[in-house]
């Protein structure tokens, strides 16, 4: 199955789902209900495989991030870069099939990884990634999503801030993962 999590209605619209009508077998589009920033344009380059959206010229870190949740990881990245920490974010728009050798890729580049999702960990993009570094790069990792809880209904920001889905507990997960790198 092929899995596709948007970060932004050009990705919804123009990308993920002419990109699955191209695909022999089943597809998943995960897409969320409020309208959330552009942070591509019509003319962004499209791929499946994981695409970098924010580089620093030392990174110490790589942000793995889904979904409307690369905006957040944006966000962390600017603030994290204004105090002098450098990192990654990447745009993982297809969860499945695995892009392992941009996450190995990356992984080398920087030596730590924050995963950032808003989903389960385990079972999703945290622990698919922690999979890929388990067999083949061993590497300190933190998890921003949901911890083996099940989420409440409420309004969009209100529900990322509560379960630590924002900006800021992405900055601070990349603080963590580099003390221990």
């Amino acid at each position: 199955m092929t899995i596709f999590l948007p970060c932004d209605a050009y990705r919804s619209q123009k990308d993920d789902v002419g990109s699955s009508c191209n695909i022999n077998g089943p597809v998943y589009l995960r897409f969320t209900r409020e309208k959330t920033p552009l942070i591509t344009t019509e003319d962004s380059p499209f791929d499946t495989k994981i695409q970098t959206f924010w580089t620093s010229v030392k990174p110490k870190a790589v942000i793995f991030a889904t979904g409307y949740l690369v905006y957040y990881a944006l966000l962390a990245a600017k603030q994290l870069e204004e105090f002098g920490t450098q990192v990654l974010v990447a745009n993982v728009s297809t969860v499945k099939p695995v892009d392992e050798e941009t996450i190995i890729k990356l992984t080398q580049q920087t030596g730590a990884v924050v995963t950032v999702e808003d989903h389960q960990v385990a079972g999703g993009l945290g622990g698919l990634i922690a999979e890929v570094l388990g067999r083949k790069r061993p590497t300190p990792i933190e998890f921003v999503g949901l911890k083996d809880t099940f989420a409440e209904s409420g309004k969009p920001l209100e529900l990322i801030k509560k379960y630590q889905l924002d900006d800021k507990a992405i900055a601070n997960a990349v603080k963590r993962v580099i003390l221990r790198s």
